[in-house]
C-alpha cells in the first residue's frame, strides 16, 4: 500500500468513529495523543520499520516496534498519571501542544513549555518507588485521584515551576506521599541547582482544595514535609503530615488557611510562613511539635487569624504556639494551646538570657479581639501570652494556666537573678478593655499579668472581667542576714499583677488571689471605676502613687493592704501618696497596716473602712508624712499599739474622733456613734477584736455633742463592716462628747 493511500484509509476511519483525537501507544507506558484535525498525512518509512506522522509543520516519527496500539476517543485536555507498583503509565493528550512526560519506571517527569497554559494533571494508583516532577512555564492544575507515591530516594512530589499549582483532592479518595530517610535537599540538574526540600515540594505557588485527604508523611532527615519556595493557600481538604525531621508545612512567603481539616507532627515548625505572613479565617487545624526551639504555627511577618478551631500540643523546649514576627491578630477563632517545654539559658554576655517556651508569641503588637483563647503550659518558666510590644485585649475570653517552677541563674551582667512563669506579659503596655481574662499560676514565683509598660483594665464603654490567681512560693535570690540592722534579702515573689508603668483600672470586673502582692507598680495604681476584689495577698496593692478616684474596691492581706511607696522603707517621708478620692473602700489586714503610706495620705471623698491587724506593731493607717481629709466617711481600727497609733493629721479641714477602748472591743460587739438628736453617724461591726477606733465624717461638727454606743443591734444592711440605712437599738452607751478639735480623742 502507499503512502498516500494509507492517509486516505486512515482518515476514512477516523471519520467513520466520529473520533476527535489520536492516542499512540508506546511501549514506555506513554501514550500521546493529537487531535485529528492536526493530522496532515500518516505513512510508513523506509523497511516498514517507522511510522510518520505530518503534525502541522512538523513531522514525527516513531520505531514501529515501539508502538503497542493506535486508539481514537474524544478530544482531552488533562494528562493521566496511574502508578503501578514499579512503573506508571501516562495518557498524555497534549504530547503535540507543550506537554512532554518522561516515565523510567516508576518516575515521571513532565515539561511544559509556554504554550501549555493551565494543564490538568490527574494522578492515581500506587508505587513504593516513583516519582513525580514537574517543571511547567505555565499554572497547571493537579487532581488527587487516590494516588500513593513512596519516593526512597528523594520527594515524592517535586514542582520545579515558579507558577502557581492548583492542587485538587477529589471529594472522597485517600492520598499518601512519602519521601526517603536520606536525600540531598539539593541537587543540579543541566547546571542548575535544583532545591528538594520536602516529600511534596514546589517552587512556586501551591493552592489545595477538595474534600479528599492527602497524607504526607516526612522521612526526609533534613527536608520537610511539604513546603513552597513560594506562597501555601489551604482552601479545603484533610492535609494530614505525620512527621517532619524540619517543618511540617513551610512557605517561604506565607501561608493562608481557609477551609479543611489540617493535622500537623514535626520535630521543627509545624506550619511556617517563613517571610510571608499567616492568615486563617477557617478550618480545623492541629499540630503537634515535639523539637527543641520550634513553633505551631509562625511567620517573620503579620499574623490574621479570623476564624477557625486550632489545637496545639507543645513538647519542646523553648518552643512557640502561635510565634510572629510582626503584628499578630486574633479577631476570632477557638484556640487550645498547651505547651510543656522549659525555658533554655542562652549565653549573652558574663551570663545567660532565658528563653521561655510560649504558648502565643508575637515579636510586635498584638491584638485580641473576639477569639476563645484556652492555655496551659506546665514548663519550666514557660509563658502564656508574651509580646516584645504592646498587648491589646478588647473581646473574647482568654483562659491561661501555668504551672512550671521559676528558678535562679546568672544574668547578662553576671548577676544572680530569675526567671518564673508568667501568664501575660508585654515589653511594651496592656490593654484589657472588654471580654474575659482568666490566669492561674501555681509554680514558684510565677505571676499573672506584668509589663514592662503600663496596664490598662476597661474604658468609658468596656467592663472586662479579669480573675488573678497566683500560688506559688517565693524564690531567694539572695538570702538576707537579718537582725535590726541586716539586709532583707532578695526574692522573686508570686505577684498578680507586677508594672513598671502606670496601672489604670477604669471599669470591669478584677479579682484577684494572689500569694504576694496583688497590684504592684513601680509608678502608680489608678481606680477609676469598676470593682477590685483582692481576695488574698501579702501586699494588696503597691505603687508610689496610689489613687482610688471610684468603684468597689475590696481588700484581704496579711501585710499593708494599701502601701503607697517608693520603695526606700524607714520612717521618712519619700514623697509617696495615697489619694482616696471617691468609691467604696473596704481593706482587711490580719498582720500589716490597712492604709500605709511611707508618704503621705489624702482623702477628699467615698467610703473607707480599714479593718486594722490582730497585734501590734502594725495598725490601722500608718504615714510618714501627712493624713489630710477634707471629705468622705473614714474609719480604720487596730490593736493597742502604743504610741504607735495614729488618727489624720490635724492639718485636715474634716473633724476625726480618736476612741480607744481599755478593754478592747469584741467582733461581735457593734459599735455606734449617734449625735444629740439620735441621728445615725455609724454603726460598725468588727470583722475582730479592736483596741481603737478612728472615724470622721462631714457629719462631725466643731462644739456639737455626740454619743457612742456598744452592743445592740442594727436593721441595716451590712456592707464590709458598716450598716447602711435601718435603725439601730438596744445598744449601751458608754461615751458622751463634745468635739473639741479636728482630732478629737475618747477613751472609756
Amino acid at each position: 500500500m502507499n503512502k498516500k493511500l494509507l492517509s486516505i484509509c486512515f482518515l476514512a476511519f477516523c471519520v467513520t468513529l466520529h473520533a476527535q483525537m489520536m492516542f499512540i501507544h508506546k511501549s514506555d507506558n506513554v501514550a500521546v495523543g493529537v487531535s485529528l484535525s492536526e493530522i496532515k498525512e500518516i505513512s510508513i518509512g523506509e523497511n516498514n520499520t517507522w511510522l510518520n506522522f505530518s503534525i502541522g509543520d512538523t513531522v514525527v516519527q516513531y520505531a514501529m516496534a515501539s508502538i503497542d496500539s493506535i486508539s481514537f476517543t474524544e478530544s482531552s485536555d488533562t494528562v493521566y498519571i496511574a502508578y503501578n507498583g514499579s512503573y506508571a503509565s501516562v495518557i498524555n493528550p497534549l504530547a503535540f501542544e507543550g506537554v512532554s512526560v518522561g516515565v523510567d519506571g516508576a518516575s515521571v517527569t513532565i515539561n511544559a513549555a509556554e504554550e501549555a497554559a493551565g494543564v490538568n494533571y490527574k494522578i492515581s494508583g500506587s508505587t513504593s518507588s516513583g516519582s513525580l516532577k514537574i517543571y511547567s512555564e505555565k499554572k497547571f492544575y493537579l487532581f488527587f485521584n487516590n494516588v500513593n507515591i513512596t519516593n526512597p530516594i528523594g520527594p515524592a512530589i517535586n514542582i520545579q515551576s515558579s507558577k502557581k499549582a492548583f492542587v485538587t483532592l477529589i471529594d472522597g479518595t485517600v492520598n499518601t506521599l512519602t519521601d526517603g530517610s536520606s536525600y540531598c535537599d539539593s541537587i543540579v540538574v543541566n547546571g542548575e541547582t535544583e532545591e528538594q526540600d520536602a516529600a511534596f515540594y514546589s517552587e512556586g505557588d501551591l493552592i489545595f482544595d477538595g474534600l479528599g485527604s492527602l497524607t504526607i508523611n516526612g522521612k526526609g532527615s533534613i527536608q520537610h514535609g511539604l513546603c513552597s519556595d513560594d506562597f501555601i493557600q489551604i482552601d479545603g481538604g484533610n492535609i494530614i503530615i505525620t512527621s517532619a525531621a524540619k517543618d511540617g508545612m513551610n512557605a517561604n512567603d506565607g501561608i493562608v488557611i481557609a477551609n479543611g481539616t489540617i493535622n500537623v507532627t514535626a520535630i521543627g515548625d509545624a506550619i511556617d510562613g517563613g517571610e510571608g505572613y499567616v492568615a486563617i479565617s477557617g478550618g480545623n487545624i492541629t499540630v503537634k511539635n515535639t523539637g527543641a526551639d520550634g513553633n505551631g504555627i509562625t511567620c517573620d511577618s503579620t499574623m490574621v487569624i479570623t476564624d477557625g478551631t486550632v489545637n496545639m500540643t507543645i513538647s519542646g523546649n523553648q518552643s512557640k504556639g502561635l510565634k510572629s514576627g510582626k503584628y499578630m491578630m486574633l479577631s476570632g477563632g477557638d484556640f487550645t494551646i498547651n505547651t510543656s517545654g522549659n525555658a533554655v539559658l542562652v549565653p549573652s554576655g558574663s551570663g545567660y538570657d532565658p528563653s521561655y517556651c510560649t504558648a502565643i508569641k508575637s515579636d510586635s503588637i498584638l491584638t485580641i479581639n473576639g477569639a476563645n483563647i484556652i492555655l496551659t503550659s506546665i514548663g519550666k518558666g514557660g509563658k502564656g501570652i508574651s509580646s516584645d510590644g504592646n498587648i491589646k485585649i478588647m473581646s473574647g475570653s482568654v483562659v491561661i494556666t501555668t504551672s512550671g517552677a521559676g528558678a535562679t541563674y546568672k544574668n547578662s551582667s553576671g548577676t544572680t537573678d530569675a526567671y518564673n512563669a508568667t501568664c501575660l506579659t508585654a515589653n511594651g503596655n496592656i490593654e484589657i478593655l472588654g471580654g474575659t481574662v482568666t490566669t492561674q499560676s501555681t509554680g514558684s514565683a510565677g505571676k499573672g499579668i506584668t509589663a514592662d509598660g503600663t496596664l490598662t483594665i476597661g474604658d468609658e464603654s468596656n467592663s472586662p472581667q479579669v480573675t488573678i490567681t497566683t500560688a506559688g512560693a517565693k524564690i531567694t535570690i539572695t538570702a538576707g542576714s537579718g537582725g535590726p540592722s541586716g539586709s532583707t534579702g532578695d526574692y522573686a515573689e508570686a505577684k498578680a499583677i507586677s508594672c513598671d508603668g502606670a496601672v489604670t483600672i477604669n471599669n470591669g470586673t478584677v479579682t484577684i488571689s494572689s500569694a504576694d502582692d496583688g497590684i504592684k507598680s513601680a509608678s502608680s495604681v489608678t481606680i477609676n471605676s469598676g470593682t477590685v476584689s483582692i481576695t488574698k495577698s501579702i501586699e494588696r496593692i503597691e505603687a508610689p502613687i496610689i489613687t482610688v478616684n471610684d468603684g468597689d474596691v475590696s481588700i484581704v492581706s496579711s501585710d499593708d493592704s494599701f502601701n503607697a511607696t517608693k520603695g526606700n522603707g524607714g520612717e521618712t517621708n519619700d514623697g509617696s501618696y495615697l489619694y482616696l478620692k471617691g468609691g467604696n473602700v473596704s481593706v482587711n489586714t490580719s498582720a500589716g497596716d490597712g492604709l500605709d503610706s511611707n508618704g503621705n495620705i489624702v482623702m477628699t471623698a467615698g467610703t473607707v473602712v480599714a479593718h486594722g491587724p490582730t497585734s501590734q506593731p502594725e495598725v490601722g493607717a500608718d504615714y510618714n508624712g501627712t493624713f489630710n481629709i477634707s471629705g468622705g466617711l473614714l474609719l480604720f481600727t487596730g490593736p493597742n499599739s502604743g504610741n504607735m497609733i495614729e488618727a489624720t493629721s490635724t492639718s485636715s479641714t474634716q473633724y476625726a474622733i480618736k476612741v480607744t477602748i481599755s478593754s478592747t472591743l469584741n467582733s461581735s460587739t457593734l459599735f455606734h456613734v449617734q449625735d444629740a438628736s439620735g441621728n445615725n453617724l455609724m454603726t460598725y461591726k468588727p470583722v475582730r477584736n479592736l483596741y481603737y477606733i478612728v472615724f470622721s465624717s462631714p457629719d462631725l461638727k466643731s462644739g456639737s455633742t455626740y454619743y457612742i454606743y456598744t452592743g445592740g443591734t442594727s436593721t441595716g444592711t451590712y456592707s464590709n463592716g458598716l450598716y447602711i440605712g435601718g435603725t439601730y437599738s438596744g445598744g449601751t452607751q458608754r461615751k458622751s462628747f463634745t468635739l473639741s478639735s479636728k482630732v478629737t480623742s475618747v477613751s472609756f
